[in-house]
């Protein structure tokens, strides 16, 4: 990507920041900020049963269980059933806490800050689960993981975004997902790697090897900037400038610079005048014109429709499904799983160019109308293949089976993300019963919700390919309608015409004014 091209050296940022600047600033920014994911997926969850070959397979997509894990948390015997099943969706438990966390002291401690939080409070987790010999140990272990998990879940996505640049926001967005899969794919392979090995270092092993991203995240993050955005809304627009260039690999008296520090300094001006109160939009109060109450629901919805959608029932499930429905062996699941896991990273690879180029809108409706085809189409296979113990091809045929202000950035990331560990949570807890019970009819809900959503998006999502943040707090200044579809400049690809007209005119005013020695630009809608 040309990203990776540009210059490191001769501009502001090049004694900084470990030497880079521009993309590779953004770039190593993204990395950064996804190394918690990846921790994260390395917190394996040994939750289930081994005894039995339906519940070899738990949260995280199948994890190494051993009798020596059941034997030193007493964990086996009648009466354990309940204990073990709130081993698993206790972690999302604790993420939607850690969620509420970064909702009331994000927006204190700044990007980076919250981050290092939340990474210190999973090594604390993480070495209370690495340690356990009870099941008090391992739950109090989980739920403090997951609160430091839910810390960086509501605050490094909004790092990230505040510090790239338009142009390449969608491809670091889908970097950053190939993190976290690539998190899901190792943690799949060290499970079938570990399944036929006996004795503590079985599950302690794994766990212990998420300290090795946290130590690369410690050893990075300090030293990595602040988001401007989050600076200058702080009063420390001098130090915004300065990493504003370093991100653009400009000089500090740059047109573009001064424009991009003056239009960020008006949406904070404007935002703050026209704020809402969290118990007043809770009251169904005033939305300050800045349309608060539809983006927080946008980046709410969003969230529950991810997962709602069915997608965690294949990451997590995907080997008891095989085993149950398709008859494999507990070895064979691991192994389809683990590669499984493979092809999900190379469909989020295959996004990356694809996401700028097309846009959020399509991909995103077409990605859940493909998801819609492969419920029904589970659906349809599981049907022909239950109940009919006789049936010559029920092998065969279950085989084939197989957006926010920037005042309210932190608090709208907070509760997208709360909305995320919350419906996760959901989807964990019912997804067992729900197979148990249900059967084939189990994946008709799923297919619904797929086919529910499509008109959704459709609607009410406006594209945010190729714009800039500020480009997204006009279009909410101009009380822009529900239905976006009604909007051209709302669904385009491109950048609409009257920003892009609209920064050439700061751009070259900043350049006059810098010329004149003047101070700040007064921005203009």
């Amino acid at each position: 990507m040309k990203v990776f091209s540009e210059r490191t050296s001769g501009q502001a940022g090049s004694t900084r920041w470990f030497g880079f600047s521009g993309g590779w600033l953004t770039f190593w920014i993204t990395v950064s900020g996804s190394l918690p994911q990846v921790a994260c997926m390395i917190v394996t969850d040994p939750s289930s049963d081994p005894r039995s070959p339906a519940q070899l397979i738990g949260v995280f997509s199948g994890v190494a269980i051993t009798e020596d894990y059941l034997t030193v948390h007493g964990l086996y015997g009648r009466g354990k059933t309940e204990l073990l099943s709130i081993i698993t969706p206790i972690y999302a438990v604790g993420c939607f806490v850690g969620a509420v966390v970064a909702l009331s002291v994000g927006e204190q401690l700044g990007r980076k800050k919250s981050v290092i939080l939340g990474s210190v409070v999973m090594s604390v987790g993480a070495i209370l689960q690495i340690t356990s010999f009870s099941a008090p140990h391992m739950l109090v272990g989980r739920v403090v993981s997951g609160v430091g998990n839910g810390i960086n879940t509501a605050t490094a996505p909004v790092w990230q975004t505040e510090t790239s640049q338009a142009k390449w926001r969608g491809k670091l967005v889908v970097l950053e997902m190939m993190m976290n899969i690539f998190g899901f794919m190792l943690v799949n392979w060290i499970n079938y790697g570990m399944s036929s090995v006996a004795g503590p270092v079985a599950w302690r092993l794994p766990l212990a090897l998420q300290s090795v991203f946290l130590l690369v995240l410690f050893a990075t993050v300090p030293w990595l900037p602040e988001s401007p955005r989050w600076l200058i809304a702080h009063g420390r627009a001098d130090e915004a400038t300065t990493i504003l260039a370093d991100l653009e690999n400009k000089s500090v008296d740059d047109p573009y610079v001064i424009a991009a520090r003056d239009e960020i300094v008006y949406s904070v001006q404007y935002e703050r005048e026209n704020a809402v109160r969290w118990r007043d939009l809770l009251r169904g109060r005033g939305d300050g014109g800045t349309k608060t109450v539809r983006r927080l629901l946008l980046g709410i919805g969003s969230q529950a429709m991810q997962q709602f959608g069915g997608i965690n029932i294949m990451s997590y499930y995907l080997p008891t499904l095989l085993i149950e429905s398709v008859g494999l062996t507990d070895s064979m699941a691991r192994l389809i799983a683990a590669l499984s896991s493979v092809s999900y990273l190379a469909a989020s690879g295959i996004a990356a160019p694809l996401v700028e180029r097309y846009g959020r809108r399509p991909m995103i409706i077409v990605s859940t109308a493909i998801q819609f085809f492969c419920f029904l189409m589970i659906t349809i296979l599981l049907y022909h293949s239950s109940g009919k113990p006789g049936y010559a091809g029920q092998q065969e045929a279950a085989k084939a089976s197989v957006i926010n202000s920037l005042p309210m950035r932190t608090k709208g990331a907070a509760a997208a993300t709360m909305s995320n560990w919350i419906t996760n949570f959901c989807v964990v807890e019912v997804t067992p019963i729900g197979l148990q019970t249900l059967g084939w009819r189990f994946y008709i809900v799923w297919t619904v919700l797929n086919a529910a959503f499509i008109p959704v998006l459709w609607l009410f999502f406006p594209e945010t390919a190729d714009r800039t943040l500020e480009d997204l707090d006009i279009y909410y200044r101009e009380n822009p309608s529900l239905i976006v579809i009604r909007d051209a400049n709302a669904i385009s690809r491109r950048r609409p015409l009257k920003y892009v007209e609209m920064q050439e005119r700061d751009i070259q005013n900043a350049a006059l004014h810098e010329s004149k020695g003047t101070g700040v630009l007064e921005h203009q809608d």
